[in-house]
C-alpha cells in the first residue's frame, strides 16, 4: 500500500541554493529531453522505419551520453525521473482513455512550478536528507521537517517543491497491505450539490458546506488581484514585471495556496467522517468534466471539488475496508421517487428550475404516482442510500434515463 504525506521543510541558506539548482536542472532536463524526444520521432517519421521510434531508454542514454561536466557536481536521479515523467506523459497523451491529456510541452523559467523528484532520499533523525552528487560540494546538510512522517514504512518517493510560502516535501511511503473489515454495517448516501453535500446519519440528513464564507472572501481577493495584474500587462505590456507586480503575483499565489488548504481540509476531515463511521457508502459517478462545459456553472462546480471528493473516497475506503458504491452517471438519483420508485420522465422531470408544468421549485420533490412529498437533495441521497444497499446485499437497482 501506497500512502503520501505532504510536509514543509525547513532548508538552511546552503541547501535553498541546492534546491534552487535542482530546480533548474530538472527543468533543463525536460526541455532537453522533450528536445531530443521530438527529434527521434521526425527521424524516425522520415525515415519511415518504426525502430527509430523514441523511447524512454533511448533519450535517457542520450542525454546521459551528452552530459556536461557541470550536471556530474548534480544528482544523476533528477536525470533519470525526469525523463521517465516526460515518458509517462507522451504515454497520458497517446492513451485514447485520456482524451483531454496535453502533448508535453517545454517548460518556461517565470511560469513553470520549481520542483525534482528523488528515490534515494532517506530519513535520518527525524531530518530529510537529500541524495548527494559525487563531485557535489562538500558540506551536506539535513533538512528539517516541520513534523514526523504519519506512517512507518519504506521511504520510495520524494518529491521537493517551491510554492508561495515556502518548500514541502511530499514523501511517498510504501507499507505493508492489511485487510482490514470494517465493523460497521451502517449504509449512507453523498448527494453532491454545487456548495454542498448532503449526507444522512443518524439524526437526519446534514449538509456539509464546501464554500464557507472564508473560502468566498478569499475568492474575491482573487478576483481583486487578477485585475490588477491584467491592469499592468495591458498598460505596459512590455515593461510590467515591476517590483510591484511581483507583489501582487505573490499575494495571489498565496490566496491560491490558502485555498487549496481550506478546501483539503474540508475535504479530509468530511471523507475521512464517512468511512469511519458507514460500511456503505452510495455516492454519484459524475461526469465532472462534461459538467463545467456549461460556462454559467463551471466556475461554481470547480469550486464544489465534485472529482477530488470522488477520489479521495475511492482511497479512503479502501483503507478502511468500506464499501464505496458509485452509482452510473445515467442513474436518476434527482428523478426517481425513493418511496415507490418511480421515475419522472419528459415534462414531468424536474430541471434547475424546478418543474413549470406543477408549478414546483427546485428544492421541492413531489411524486405524480404516489404523492410523496421531500426535499430534493434528501430525497436523492436516499435514492443513492437504496442503491448501495441494493447493490451490496440485493438486486441492484438498473439506472434509467428518464
Amino acid at each position: 500500500m501506497i500512502k503520501t504525506h505532504k510536509v514543509k521543510i525547513y532548508p538552511n541558506v546552503t541547501m535553498s541554493k541546492e534546491l534552487e539548482k535542482l530546480f533548474d536542472y530538472r527543468r533543463f532536463i525536460w526541455n532537453k529531453g522533450l528536445e531530443v524526444w521530438q527529434e527521434m520521432y521526425e527521424e524516425s517519421q522520415l525515415m519511415a522505419d518504426k525502430h527509430l521510434l523514441p523511447n524512454e531508454r533511448k533519450v535517457r542514454d542520450e542525454l546521459v551520453r551528452d552530459k556536461a561536466d557541470w550536471q556530474y557536481r548534480l544528482s544523476a536521479r533528477v536525470l533519470q525521473l525526469a525523463v521517465k515523467d516526460l515518458a509517462e506523459a507522451w504515454n497520458y497523451f497517446f492513451n485514447p482513455n485520456m482524451p483531454n491529456h496535453q502533448r508535453p510541452r517545454f517548460k518556461s523559467k517565470k511560469r513553470s512550478a520549481k520542483s525534482f523528484t528523488t528515490d534515494r532520499a532517506k530519513i535520518i533523525a527525524g531530518k530529510l536528507r537529500l541524495d548527494k552528487s559525487r563531485e557535489g560540494i562538500s558540506k551536506w546538510f539535513d533538512i528539517r521537517l516541520a513534523e514526523i512522517p504519519r506512517w512507518n514504512g519504506e521511504l520510495k518517493l520524494v518529491s521537493v517543491k517551491l510554492e508561495a510560502d515556502g518548500y514541502y516535501a511530499s514523501l511517498v511511503i510504501e507499507m505493508p497491505e492489511v485487510v482490514v473489515e470494517h465493523k460497521q454495517l451502517k449504509a449512507t448516501g453523498v448527494d453532491a450539490n454545487i456548495g454542498c453535500f448532503v449526507y444522512q446519519d443518524d439524526d437526519g440528513y446534514q449538509t456539509q458546506a464546501t464554500l464557507p464564507d472564508s473560502l468566498l472572501k478569499l475568492y474575491e481577493r482573487v478576483i481583486l488581484y487578477q485585475r490588477q495584474l491584467a491592469r499592468k500587462r495591458v498598460e505596459n505590456p512590455k515593461k510590467y514585471n515591476s517590483k510591484q507586480y511581483q507583489t501582487t503575483r505573490a499575494k495571489l499565489k498565496r490566496c491560491y495556496q490558502r485555498i487549496a488548504s481550506i478546501q483539503g481540509d474540508i475535504l479530509n476531515k468530511f471523507t475521512s467522517k464517512l468511512v469511519v463511521n458507514y460500511g456503505v457508502i452510495g455516492i454519484e459517478n459524475l461526469d465532472c468534466h462534461r459538467m463545467k462545459m456549461n460556462k454559467r456553472l463551471a466556475k461554481n462546480l470547480h469550486r464544489s471539488m465534485f472529482g477530488k471528493f470522488q477520489l479521495m473516497m475511492r482511497y479512503k475506503a479502501e483503507w478502511q475496508g468500506v464499501t464505496l458504491v458509485c452509482a452510473d452517471q445515467f442513474f436518476p438519483s434527482t428523478q426517481r421517487c425513493s418511496n415507490c420508485g418511480h421515475i419522472k420522465s419528459g415534462v414531468d422531470k424536474i430541471t434547475l428550475n424546478g418543474n413549470r408544468k406543477h408549478g414546483t421549485k427546485h428544492h421541492e420533490y413531489v411524486c405524480y404516482e404516489c404523492g410523496f412529498e421531500a426535499d430534493r437533495d434528501e430525497n436523492a441521497v436516499e435514492n443513492l442510500k437504496q442503491y448501495a444497499i441494493n447493490s451490496v446485499w440485493g438486486q441492484v437497482i438498473v439506472p434509467t434515463i428518464g
